[in-house]
């Protein structure tokens, strides 16, 4: 099975009965494989005339209380950050999926890049945290795709998958594990029947995680959704302490749980000096990289980031104390080396190619031999 139907039959597994999207390669493969399941599990499929009704049509489903989801690559996810800000102001839980390819503009269409980590964290504007993560395999893109609709639930905000062509494309075993054997968060769900008279406060947060309880449309709730600065019956309040409270909270509720958030994987860390930093399909090259030059007698190890976002600061940091060196490859021109050098404090070395072809790990392993003054 390759990494796009992984991807679906993940979402699939994960209880996703809602997929609205528009045909982009290198990410089509999910949304042919999602109009032939939905139909057979009694779930819903809609080809979109856009992008931007796509993610608007997720979030109704999302409101509705459905498990829903959109896929589309580079120049699709452009058309949908506006609407993707919009699911973080509503608090609707929804997984967008974002395979990328060469960019900018319609760049590669056909052919592999990783350069839409800053399009995701920052696209759409304004102040808001976001979950983003990376597989580097088509079961990862399966496994991935089942936690992004959990966080989604869990913290009640849009979540990414963010892939890339040569993931997306690649052909490797995949188990799908039985359904119970699958993890399942769900929803935080009113606790008290409808009110007899006024509103819900379906903004309300809980003071525990600071995230509401959400209703869904049809149970009698009434609950107003604005893209509006909004106080916690969702009616707009235009004051600025308004709008601070508010956004504040949206950012604190992803910002206070980065540990429960964060996954990482790393290989030979415990005695490195030199550190690889690497995501996706290129931390495939890394880590063969990694073992060669440890072959060698040299003390690197790698860092996988499968979390792209939050960003892991408080682990970059521990590292900086101990290591002499970061290594960050990544096929785009530097993108998560800003971060791994703002969160060390130290300029790293930077493997980079703007996208069209996969890093070597000849490259990578070249940076650490002149790192380590080989």
């Amino acid at each position: 099975m390759h990494g796009d139907e992984a991807c679906a039959e993940g979402a699939i597994a994960a209880g996703c009965r809602f997929f609205a999207g528009y045909p982009i390669t290198p990410s089509t493969e999910i949304a042919e494989r999602f109009a032939q399941r939905m139909p057979e599990l009694g779930g819903v499929f809609i080809q979109m005339e856009d992008e931007l009704a796509s993610i608007a049509a997720v979030l109704g489903a999302s409101a509705a209380g459905a498990r829903a989801m959109t896929a589309t690559s580079g120049p699709g996810l452009s058309l949908m950050l506006e609407n993707l800000g919009l699911g973080v102001m509503l608090e609707l839980p929804c997984v967008i999926v974002d395979i990328q390819r060469g960019a900018p503009s319609t760049g590669l269409p056909t052919m592999v890049g990783q350069a839409d980590v800053m399009q995701v964290r920052w696209g759409s504007h304004g102040n808001y945290s976001i979950i983003a993560y990376a597989p580097w395999s088509p079961q990862e893109a399966f496994d991935l795709t089942v936690l992004c609709f959990n966080m989604a639930d869990r913290f009640r905000t849009p979540v990414v998958l963010l892939g890339d062509e040569v993931i997306g494309h690649m052909m490797e075993r995949v188990v799908i594990p039985p359904a119970e054997q699958l993890p399942r968060w769900e929803r935080k769900r009113p606790t008290t029947p409808p009110p007899t008279a006024g509103p819900y406060r379906a903004f309300e947060p809980d003071p525990d995680d600071l995230v509401p309880p959400l209703p869904h449309a049809g149970e009698g709730y009434r609950v107003h959704f604005t893209g509006l600065t909004h106080d916690e019956r969702g009616y707009p309040d235009m004051s600025g302490e308004a709008h601070h409270v508010l956004v504040t909270r949206l950012n604190e509720k992803i910002d206070r749980h980065v540990e429960e958030i964060t996954r990482l994987e790393d290989y030979g860390l415990e005695d490195a000096r030199i550190v690889v930093v690497s995501f996706g399909c290129t931390a495939r090259s890394a880590r063969r990289a990694v073992r060669e030059a440890r072959a060698r007698g040299i003390p690197v190890g790698l860092l996988r980031l499968v979390s792209l976002w939050p960003f892991p600061e408080a682990v970059l940091r521990e590292l900086a104390q101990r290591v002499d060196t970061f290594i960050v490859a990544e096929m785009n021109l530097g993108q998560v080396r800003l971060e791994v050098e703002r969160c060390s404090g130290r300029p790293a070395v930077g493997v980079h190619h703007a996208g069209g072809e996969m890093i070597h790990p000849e490259q990578i392993l070249q940076a650490i031999l002149r790192s380590a003054g080989r």
